[in-house]
């Protein structure tokens, strides 16, 4: 499990952090809990419990909520418990790779499987196409690939361009982290779309230079430099074809 509700190291210290994380997860393990239980299970007193629960609110880790009553209620208020937010849960281990693995693997064993992980990539990309094409197309052609990186890096790609080193004439778009590497290391018709549609939305043929899915540390596509590259919707269908044969004897990611 990632640290939950983590502030800065210097402001947090580790065993703030611990105990933190113990607090989130007593509730992941539990349910909803209110200050008390918590405080019994952890052996904490309850003001301290109350100031790990106020920063893991703060965080969007936990929500407060009022506690459901079954049969009759008492007198006063019932208690007010805290809730795991779905993104309190993302925080923790689940097995969201292993069930994406498992269903493209099972749809691979099937009658024409090859072809339908390729259609589904290609459409996994579609969907995410019109946000990266926007932003590409507000921008003169030479600022492309920086666009592209922007508008990568608001989806979790943690992506840079950067003029590629001497003697190459070109950029370099690089993505320091990858949401799906490990369901693409199995499955690399993921980032051969990835690549294909890549070299579609900047016009021109690109090159996948290193990937995470195969091991190294970053993702890196090589952009040529070209001195008049078309608009991305005048791109011409065979540079799909391009951009797959640059990746031969890859494991693009």
């Amino acid at each position: 499990m990632k640290n939950v509700g983590e502030a800065p190291q210097e402001e947090l210290a580790t065993g703030e952090r611990s105990t933190r994380n113990r607090v989130a997860r007593s509730i992941l393990d539990h349910g909803p809990s209110t200050v008390a239980e918590l405080a019994g299970r952890l052996g904490l007193t309850q003001a301290a419990v109350r100031r790990h629960l106020d920063a893991l609110v703060a965080d969007d880790v936990v929500e407060p909520r009022e506690q459901r009553v079954y049969g009759a209620r008492t007198r006063g208020r019932p208690a007010k418990v805290f809730a795991l937010t779905d993104c309190g849960r993302d925080a923790f281990d689940q097995s969201y790779d292993k069930l994406a693995a498992d269903a493209l693997r099972w749809i691979a064993e099937q009658e024409g499987g090859e072809q339908a992980i390729a259609a589904f990539a290609r459409a996994r990309i579609a969907a995410q196409a019109g946000a990266y094409r926007k932003a590409v197309e507000s921008v003169p052609a030479e600022k492309r690939a920086e666009a592209l990186a922007k508008a990568l890096s608001a989806d979790g790609y943690a992506a840079t361009a950067r003029s590629a080193p001497h003697p190459q004439q070109g950029e370099q778009l690089c993505q320091h982290h990858c949401p799906v590497a490990h369901v693409a290391e199995q499955f690399p018709q993921l980032c051969e779309a990835e690549t294909e549609f890549f070299a579609e939305l900047l016009g021109t043929h690109v090159q996948r230079l290193a990937t995470i899915a195969h091991g190294d540390g970053v993702c890196t596509t090589f952009i040529p430099k070209t001195s008049h590259a078309p608009p991305p919707a005048a791109q011409a269908p065979t540079n799909t074809a391009n951009a797959s044969a640059s990746t031969a004897g890859r494991n693009p990611a």
